[in-house]
C-alpha cells in the first residue's frame, strides 16, 4: 500500500513511523530541517515501548511521488490552503484522502444531513479549493489522541502508553479504504477504530482544546489553575457549558462533564495551540474558535463566554502576529 503522509511533525511523525511498521511503502512531503532529516535518517519515534519508523521516501514537491493509494493530512490548519495544489498530484481515481487535524475540519458540513448539509465554511476552504480537488467522496475523517511533540527534525517523542486514531467517512459509511488504511496503522499500543460518528467523535476532542486552549493562551496556565482560581471558575463552568450545548445542538452530545475535564487539567505538557502563540507562529484559532462560533450562530445557541473568551485571544493573537489583523 502506497501512503503518503503530508505535513510531518509530530502527529504526521507518528503516523507515518507506524506506517513504515506496518509495512506500508511510505512517503512523506516535508521541508527545511525536517526534509533533512527525514532524507538522511528516516523517521525515528520514540515511544513507552520502545522505538519504531525507519526509512521513507521523503520530498517537498509531491509531483515526484506520483498517485497514492491514500493520503494522511497531518498539516496545522493555517497552512492548509498550500496543500491544495500538491495534493492534486497524489490523487488517483481510487485515492483516499485522511485529514487528520484539530478543530472543525473543511469538511463539517457536507454530508451533514438537514439544514446545515452542504453551507460552506469558507474560513477553512476559501473558493471550495479542497472541495474541487479531493471531494467529499474520497474524504476521510480523522480524530487522534496523541500525546506527542516533534522533539528535534524527525525525531518525535509519544509519551501517552497509548494512542488512539478514529477515522470516519463525513457520510459514516464503512469502507475499504478505511480499512485498508487502518490495518497497517494499527498496533497495541496505537489503536485505529473506524467511527460510526465522526462527527461526534471529533466533537469529544474539540470540546477539550477549546477549553484548555481558551485558557492556556489566555493564563499560560493549565485549565486546572484556572478552574482553581475562584474569580475564573464561573467562567470555566460557564464555557463547559455552552461548549457542551452548542455539540448537543449539532447532534453531537458527549459525555464531556467539567469533573471529566479536571481529570485532564493537570498535565504539564503545554497545549501546541499555546506553544504556538509564545513562538509567534500562525495558531489554529479559525478551526477551533471561529468556526465553532459561526456553528453557534447558525443552530441560534448562545454562547457569550465563548464569544468573549475568543475574542480576548483573537486580539492577542494579532498582537503576536500568530493572527491576520484583517481576518
Amino acid at each position: 500500500m502506497k501512503v503518503c503522509v503530508y505535513g510531518v511533525g509530530a502527529i504526521g511523525g507518528h503516523i507515518a513511523a507506524r506506517l513504515v511498521k506496518g509495512g506500508a511503502e511510505v512517503a512523506a512531503i516535508a521541508r527545511g530541517a525536517n526534509l533533512a532529516a527525514l532524507r538522511e535518517k528516516g523517521i525515528t519515534v520514540k515511544t513507552p515501548r520502545g522505538e519504531i519508523g525507519g526509512g521513507l521516501r521523503a520530498t517537498d514537491n509531491p509531483a515526484e511521488l506520483g498517485k497514492q493509494d491514500a493520503v494522511v493530512v497531518a498539516v496545522k490548519a493555517p497552512a492548509l490552503p498550500s496543500v491544495v495544489q500538491g495534493l492534486g498530484a497524489l490523487i488517483g481515481p481510487e485515492t483516499s484522502v485522511a485529514f487528520v487535524m484539530n478543530g472543525i475540519p473543511w469538511w463539517y458540513l457536507h454530508a451533514h444531513g438537514g439544514a446545515l448539509d452542504g453551507k460552506r465554511l469558507q474560513h477553512l476552504d476559501a473558493h471550495d479549493a479542497l472541495l474541487r480537488v479531493v471531494g467529499i467522496a474520497r474524504t476521510i475523517g480523522g480524530v487522534i489522541y496523541g500525546g506527542c511533540d516533534l522533539v528535534a527534525p524527525g525525531i518525535v517523542n509519544v509519551e501517552a502508553p497509548q494512542s488512539r486514531l478514529w477515522l470516519g467517512h463525513p457520510d459514516d459509511r464503512k469502507s475499504p479504504a478505511i480499512d485498508a488504511l487502518a490495518t497497517v496503522l494499527r498496533a497495541e499500543d496505537f489503536v485505529v477504530e473506524t467511527s460510526a460518528n465522526i462527527r461526534r467523535d471529533l466533537w469529544a476532542k474539540l470540546q477539550v482544546n477549546i477549553t484548555s486552549g481558551l485558557f492556556a493562551c489566555l493564563t499560560d496556565q493549565s485549565l486546572r489553575a484556572a478552574h482553581d482560581e475562584p474569580w475564573c471558575r464561573a467562567a470555566v463552568r460557564s464555557l463547559v457549558d455552552e461548549v457542551n450545548a452548542l455539540a448537543s445542538a449539532l447532534g453531537c452530545t458527549t459525555a464531556l462533564s467539567l469533573e471529566r475535564l479536571a481529570g485532564q487539567a493537570n498535565q504539564q505538557r503545554k497545549t501546541s495551540i499555546a506553544l504556538d502563540l509564545d513562538l509567534h507562529r500562525p495558531i489554529e484559532f479559525d478551526c477551533q474558535f471561529a468556526v465553532p462560533l459561526e456553528l453557534a450562530r447558525l443552530v441560534n445557541v448562545p454562547v457569550p463566554t465563548f464569544e468573549l473568551l475568543a475574542g480576548l485571544l483573537k486580539l492577542r493573537a494579532i498582537a503576536a502576529g500568530s493572527y491576520p489583523s484583517a481576518a
